[in-house]
């Protein structure tokens, strides 16, 4: 079992930056993948970035290429999201979520590819 906490988030005013926290306990031996995931009002919970467990490999949603940098500190444990120029349609509730096996990105950006998730932080960009 991986346990996932979330912090961060609230609101930002359109061309502002918010940072999102997620730190991982219990069996993080296991884990392959740590990515954020959003999911806006009335629609489906999208992939937004991931990255691997040892840093070196990243991968983001064209929507927030250039604008968003995901990073991890494996001494905590945790995972970071920086968003910065935001946009109002960046506004959704985050979650953070893990992958726990191998697997390129048609595990890793798909919903049911990961296995843990994280409670979901709201983060809200007014224009």
């Amino acid at each position: 079992q991986v346990q996932l906490v979330q912090s961060g988030g609230g609101l930002a005013q359109s061309g502002g930056s918010l940072r999102l926290s997620c730190a991982a306990s219990g069996r993080t031996g296991s884990i392959y993948f740590m990515g954020w995931f959003r999911q806006a009002p009335g629609k489906e919970r999208e992939f937004v970035a991931t990255i691997s467990w040892s840093g070196s490999n990243t991968d983001y949603a064209d929507s927030v290429k250039g604008r968003f940098t995901i990073s991890i500190d494996n001494a905590k444990n945790t995972v970071y999201l920086q968003m910065n120029l935001m946009k109002p349609e960046d506004t959704a509730v985050y979650y953070c979520a893990t992958r726990n096996s191998p697997g390129g990105s048609k595990y890793y950006t798909k919903v049911d590819g990961m296995n843990y998730w994280g409670a979901g932080t709201l983060v809200t960009v007014s224009s």
